[in-house]
């Protein structure tokens, strides 16, 4: 059987990722990109241990449990969220550095469009 991977490893090889740094949430270690989350262990109580949570798109993350449901899954605490649920016992090196990369494309696109939208003017209202 494969040995697991912990946090310790998905911070290696996240840091090895452009503009990622290491952070914290209010329970534990994180990794963002410009002070977004993109990945920290999954602590929620419905997650199955020695699991992350890694932040994708909701097209993404069904992509992802289709083609492999033994290494990614959602519950219920996480199905409104874009994010997708990883057993670390199941997922290779080289997976888990395409995963993370998806997740800085995403975490990035959303913040500049949250950005752009911040910026749009406001219509004026004159009668």
């Amino acid at each position: 059987m494969k040995t697991a991977f912990t946090f310790d490893d998905v911070r290696r090889i996240g840091l090895a990722l452009p503009g990622v740094e290491e952070s914290t949430t209010f329970r534990g270690p994180s990794l963002k990109i410009r002070g977004k989350l993109l990945t920290c262990p999954a602590i929620n109580k419905s997650a199955e241990p020695v699991s992350i949570v890694v932040r994708v798109s909701l097209d993404q993350r069904q992509e992802l449990i289709t083609e492999a449901p033994e290494t990614y899954y959602v519950t219920d605490h996480y199905v409104n969220y874009p994010a997708v649920l990883v057993r670390l016992s199941h997922i290779d090196a080289d997976a888990l550095r395409g995963l993370l990369r998806m997740s800085c494309q995403f975490v990035t696109q959303e913040n500049s469009a949250r950005t752009r939208q911040a910026r749009k003017p406001k219509s004026s209202r004159l009668k």
